[in-house]
């Protein structure tokens, strides 16, 4: 039961292993679901999907296998929106229905619909032909058909289709779409090592039902420092600039990691980290903090993570006096060493797409001088980043 929808989900890329698949088994004998399509997909995809990012992966497989939903362009084109536009609804009496037909089986019906796209060259409203709206064709939206591809409505009105073409639209799931806090932290977490610190304020549940068994039944607590994440990080922010357009999507990055990570110090410096940085943009003039004593103050356990387009003159890295705003003794390129010679575990995200990066050669500098740690800051580029700050 189940075991070719299993090798569906597998030919999808979906990471399910037969283990999900024997608890989504015996879910079914229980009886959790039963006789419920919309339920059974729920169920389904709670047991046997693991990451956020492969739902739509998941949703194309379930579409694929149970044959209601096609996720795919069947003839290689759109049918414009104006078509199934929802200007009226109309109400079939029941003489109506029974004098529409139905085409008889659904080759005949795709191999019709294939036609009709080729002829069709306008918007069809009411008629009993062509693909549009509020008729008695097979092919559209919100009209009747006993036997008919329902086209870009919104939900079941009649349950007669025998076919379902929607247009899958999905947000902050696929790994390249643009980010949110939630995605962010879910690539975030893997970058965890949990260790117990701080005061004994945690119930131990397992000590403790051991000491009381132990107690002949007396109750017997134990207590132990909550776990938290023991990573350390340290973020260095370019702002100002063309970093202004990027504003939000860094937003998002600082509150996810400030969520996640408990041991979390962060810097902000402009197009190239020099000899200062600062923590308050408002007051970066006066409280300036000399990288030096951002390199002693934190250990070589800290991770580093850089985010920035890397989008200057390259001068503004490998010539002294090329930073903007002040006389740098010595170019950025040596402090960008220096931190990197201290911290170990260095990457850079770059919130630029990544199809942009080869025409600019500040891009290709830094680059070089982050042995090409440098990832694109979507959910694929923070995971690749976080994957590479775990090696040993």
């Amino acid at each position: 039961m189940l075991i070719e929808f299993f090798f569906r989900l597998r030919e999808y890329q979906v990471p399910v292993s037969l283990r999900e698949l024997l608890d989504l088994l015996a879910a079914l004998q229980q009886g959790l679901v039963f006789a419920d399509m919309e339920a059974f997909y729920y169920l389904a995809r709670t047991i046997l999907v693991k990451d956020e990012s492969c739902y739509d992966r998941f949703d194309r497989a379930f579409a694929d296998y149970f044959e209601g939903v096609d996720s795919l362009d069947l003839f290689g084109q759109e049918i414009p929106e104006e078509w199934l536009r929802k200007e009226l609804d109309r109400w079939f009496s029941e003489e109506e229905k029974q004098k529409i037909m139905a085409m008889g089986g659904l080759e005949k019906l795709m191999e019709t619909l294939r036609e009709r796209l080729a002829e069709q060259q306008s918007r069809h409203q009411g008629g009993n032909k062509w693909i549009g709206t509020g008729g008695t064709s097979p092919f559209g939206a919100y009209g009747f058909n006993p036997e008919g591809v329902r086209i870009g409505q919104d939900g079941n009105r009649q349950f007669s289709a025998v076919k379902v073409w929607d247009k899958r639209e999905f947000r902050n799931l696929s790994s390249d779409v643009e980010l949110g806090t939630r995605n962010i932290k879910e690539a975030l977490r893997q970058l965890r090592q949990f260790a117990r610190t701080g005061a004994s304020e945690e119930l131990d549940m397992t000590e403790t039902i051991r000491g009381t068994a132990r107690n002949a039944g007396l109750l017997d607590l134990h207590m132990v420092p909550e776990r938290h994440n023991a990573v350390k990080l340290l973020m260095f922010f370019d702002v100002g600039g063309s970093m202004d357009m990027h504003v939000q999507a860094c937003e998002e990055l600082f509150s996810a990691a400030r969520s996640e990570f408990k041991h979390l110090e962060y810097y902000y410096f402009h197009n190239c980290v020099y000899d200062k940085v600062w923590q308050d943009n408002r007051r970066r003039q006066e409280q300036a903090i000399p990288l030096w004593d951002v390199i002693h103050k934190y250990g070589r356990d800290y991770k580093l993570i850089f985010v920035g387009d890397a989008t200057m003159g390259p001068y503004e890295i490998t010539y002294p006096g090329g930073s903007v705003e002040h006389w740098n003794e010595e170019p950025g390129a040596v402090w960008m060493q220096r931190l990197l010679a201290h911290f170990g575990h260095a990457v850079w995200l770059c919130p630029q797409p990544e199809q942009y990066w080869h025409y600019t050669a500040s891009v290709r500098i830094i680059q070089q001088l982050m042995e090409g740690r440098i990832y694109s800051m979507t959910l694929d580029g923070i995971g690749e980043a976080i994957r590479k700050l775990k090696e040993k």
